[in-house]
């Protein structure tokens, strides 16, 4: 079993990272993007976990450690094999 944690900023807070890459690509002559935001995708696998188990692992890791809860919201799936 594994989970693929997906990490945004919230609604509002700006994405330089984002902008920079817009703005690289436009010079290149790819168009027609009209917003582009980058986040962060953590593959996490475990070893003889339950799936709730697994989900509060995520939780717990997110809530913790991973994301900024001031700045930033998270998504996850689990994939169970």
């Amino acid at each position: 079993m594994k989970a693929k944690i997906y990490i945004n900023y919230k609604e509002g807070i700006l994405d330089p990272e984002g902008a920079t890459v817009s703005k690289a690509l436009k010079s290149i002559g790819i168009n027609g993007i009209t917003e582009l935001l980058i986040g962060k995708c953590i593959e996490m696998s475990f070893d003889n976990q339950t799936k709730e188990q697994a989900i509060k692992i995520v939780e717990d890791s997110c809530t913790k450690l991973l994301a900024n809860p001031n700045t930033e919201v998270f998504q996850y799936k689990i994939i169970e094999d």
